[in-house]
């Protein structure tokens, strides 16, 4: 199992060990909102019960000090609600009594039982809403008269119900924090270690190649074979090329205005005379330029590490279609190649740092190609097309750059 593959599962374990606690949390609030609506309506029950006791004075036992006391306690019990809103209709839906209303005008003190005609619009509007949740206790005072207590839940319990997708949006916003810093903090870390293995290498090359330019000054000197010192000087040529690219890693690189299809050209020649000859490599250029702010050197190691990409998914034999393109705006660069092929499951993955196929390699490569095109060129560089056995094509697209109107 790979570095790729253990993130992978960890990220998973990490998502599913916070949905877990997030379930938890709801299933406690939720438990919580539930107790306290059941003790509302155990108080609203005791509430009916008062009111029935009241309705029916005679009933009460003791004599009249006993009673008296009795009807005390029972205006008690109804006085101490204070949060739970409740109104109180006869059978024909005449409304008795109502409490912990935030009435749109003002109750008058010297007569309570006044409803107003707002307010009386007001409640039954409310009393409409309340039937339909069935928050409802029927009080039978006798068998010819049936009262109903209508109640809301209180302020706190309103509240309370709030809490659970608070809590949910909070912790789902901390989780994706956490997430997002943590993967910002290891993206920012792998971009510091590549880009100073990339100026190290480039470093590291530089003495070698001041040493190489002088023998072949010495060869020429020496009245060695001059196509054999030509061809050497080529090498030489292209190890200081690669330095120079390595050194423009991490650093903005100078953009120039040029055609893509003269690029995409020159990287394919040079790899044409550097493949087997059993592999045939062909270029398709796009009929019209394809204007682009590019950096040459990087985006012919682009090219360059996709065509080796390719050769090497061929194990010796094969075909490599190199084409360039307009399409909505951008252009684009396709390379096709008839290898053996990325898995599904790599192919977005064939651009982490370290992942590889080969037995050798840093699988740094398309890590590089992906940082060039995407961060200095403001493309994209993807997996276009991949089926096992048959081959793979990567895709370019960078966007085509303006025309300069002339005055």
């Amino acid at each position: 199992m790979n570095i790729y593959d253990i993130r992978k599962y960890g990220t998973a374990l990490f998502l599913a060990i916070s949905v877990g606690v997030v379930a938890y949390f709801l299933y406690v609030s939720n438990n919580l909102v539930e107790d306290l609506a059941a003790q509302e309506r155990e108080r609203m029950q005791i509430w009916a019960d008062a009111t029935k006791q009241l309705a029916d004075i005679s009933s009460l036992p003791g004599d009249d000090a006993a009673q008296a006391e009795n009807i005390d306690f029972l205006f008690s019990i109804i006085q101490r609600n204070h949060n739970i809103p409740v109104i109180l209709t006869d059978d024909d839906g005449n409304i008795l009594d109502h409490r912990n209303f935030d009435l749109p005008e003002p109750i008058d003190s010297a007569d309570t039982y006044y409803i107003s005609p707002v307010n009386e619009r007001y409640l039954r509007h409310k009393l409409t809403d309340l039937a339909e949740r069935h928050n409802v206790i029927h009080i039978i005072i006798s068998a010819d008269n049936l009262q109903h207590l209508y109640y809301d839940d209180s302020k706190l319990l309103r509240r309370l119900s709030y809490y659970p997708y608070i809590q949910l949006l909070v912790m789902l916003a901390f989780i994706a924090v956490v997430y997002f810093a943590v993967s910002s903090t290891k993206r920012a870390e792998q971009n510091k270690v590549w880009v100073g293995l990339s100026k190290e290498t480039a470093h590291q090359l530089g003495t070698p190649i001041s040493s190489l330019m002088a023998w072949t000054e010495i060869l020429k000197d020496t009245g060695a074979d001059p196509e054999m010192v030509g061809e050497m000087n080529k090498d030489v040529n292209r190890l200081s090329t690669i330095a120079s690219r390595f050194s423009k890693i991490g650093s903005q690189p100078q953009m120039e205005r040029d055609d893509l299809n003269e690029v995409v050209f020159r990287a394919a020649s040079y790899m044409k005379t550097r493949i087997s000859s059993r592999i045939n490599l062909s270029v398709e250029l796009c009929d019209t330029p394809l204007p682009v702010s590019l950096s040459a050197p990087l985006l012919e190691w682009v090219m360059e590490n996709l065509i080796k990409n390719a050769v090497d998914a061929m194990e010796g034999t094969g075909s490599i279609i190199v084409a360039t393109s307009a399409a909505g705006g951008k252009a684009r660069v396709t390379v096709t190649d008839t290898g053996k092929g990325i898995p599904r499951k790599n192919q977005k993955t064939v651009f982490n740092p370290g992942f590889t196929t080969k037995k050798r390699g840093w699988g740094l490569g398309l890590t590089l190609a992906k940082r060039i095109v995407e961060q200095y060129h403001k493309g994209r560089i993807f997996v276009a097309w991949s089926e096992p056995g048959k081959g793979t094509s990567f895709e370019i697209d960078l966007p085509i750059a303006e025309t300069k109107q002339r005055d």
